[in-house]
């Protein structure tokens, strides 16, 4: 820690990919004990590159010389999900603080070995859809008892991904070595806010489609073949007792992108919505309920990066809140923000929804 901050080195903030610009840069902007020191990338040019347009003090064409930097508090890794289990490892066992986006491993085995290693270092996982403020407000409301017992819950989510078309760039998520799905990647985020407003959830019976099982590659023409499911319904039985249907649909344009999360408990309901075309992890959301309830705190981060599409605005709210709670955790020693087992249970959650949908067997005893 220094000047009062703790120093963050971002792996994979390449000013050609837009989600560390969009959603790390501008929430690190917004946070008082942490500082942007170091960004890393595999290449000297794209580390110059984002060094200048990111504004930080130093740029690394090797993700594990800054790894090695004592000057460098927090790691972040924001590469594609293959590449995680070696940077994490090794930031691990350099004693950083690590926050990576999820999933956090490509397999179970990689996931169990991460959370393992981590043991009392400080961790975070970009399961950031949990940390919304509307959704942390949603989640008081339901244990105080404001609107009664819950009852049941309805959740229909959509993502513009895993459609029938997409660029060259993106097709390692239709690959199920990549280890990022529609299930470990879309709809982890969905069960993962459930789970935030209802508890854990304990049971879960599934059905999964392969609507597109090829896929128009748009900047060459070509055709790739899609190895992983990109539709799912499921129903849930949750900690808090009530059942919750879901519904994620894939491929949807930007009019129709949607995400509501209804609640119906014995003594009134509440809501909360959102219309970001990427999905219930980016984006704000707004609650609403047949009580009253103060309203959600502001966001600590809005902004977008500097070399963002407007495609990704609002990318950093969530993001920004993921880091605030780290900070807060880092400063004061304690361990609040859901970290590395976090992301191995919900990891297993998503190989429960995919194991029922295989089987048609529910699931149980999840939690």
């Amino acid at each position: 820690m220094s000047d009062g901050k703790f120093r963050v080195g971002i792996i994979g903030a390449d000013t050609q990919a837009s989600w560390a610009g969009a959603s790390h840069v501008p929430a690190l902007a917004s946070q008082p004990l942490l500082v942007l020191s170091a960004v890393a990338t595999r290449r000297e040019e794209s580390a110059k590159a984002a060094a200048q347009a990111f504004g930080t003090e130093r740029w690394f064409a090797d993700p594990y010389e800054m790894i090695r930097d004592e000057a460098i508090d927090l790691v972040t890794v924001a590469v594609k999900v293959p590449a995680h289990r070696d940077l994490v490892m090794a930031a691990l066992a350099a004693g950083k603080a690590v926050y990576s986006e999820s999933p956090l491993g490509a397999s179970i085995a990689e996931t169990e070995e991460m959370a393992a290693a981590a043991g009392s270092l400080h961790t975070a996982i970009g399961l950031q859809g949990r940390h919304n403020p509307s959704v942390r407000r949603a989640a008081e409301l339901v244990a105080s008892g404001a609107i009664g017992r819950p009852m049941s819950a309805r959740v229909g989510a959509t993502t513009f991904g895993y459609g029938p078309q997409s660029p060259a760039s993106y097709d390692y998520f239709n690959k199920a070595a990549s280890g990022a799905s529609f299930l470990t990647i879309t709809t982890g985020h969905v069960l993962d806010v459930i789970e935030a407003v209802l508890g854990d959830i304990t049971e879960v019976d599934a059905r999964t489609e392969l609507l597109w099982p090829q896929v128009e590659i748009v900047d060459t023409g070509g055709l790739s073949d899609r190895e992983i499911a990109d539709h799912v319904d499921l129903v849930a039985k949750t900690r808090s007792g009530a059942p919750v249907s879901v519904q994620v649909l894939a491929g949807v344009p930007a009019e129709d992108a949607n995400f509501t999360f209804e609640i119906r408990g014995s003594a009134g309901w509440l809501k909360l919505t959102g219309h970001h075309l990427a999905g219930v992890q980016v984006g704000d959301l707004v609650l609403s309920a047949s009580v009253g309830f103060d309203a959600p705190d502001a966001p600590i981060a809005s902004g977008v990066g500097p070399t963002a599409a407007d495609f990704w605005a609002g990318a950093a709210i969530n993001v920004g809140e993921v880091y605030a709670s780290l900070a807060r955790d880092m400063a004061a020693g304690t361990h609040e923000t859901p970290g590395f087992a976090h992301a191995l249970h919900n990891s297993r959650l998503v190989a429960a929804v995919e194991h029922a949908a295989a089987t048609g067997e529910r699931q149980r005893n999840l939690a």
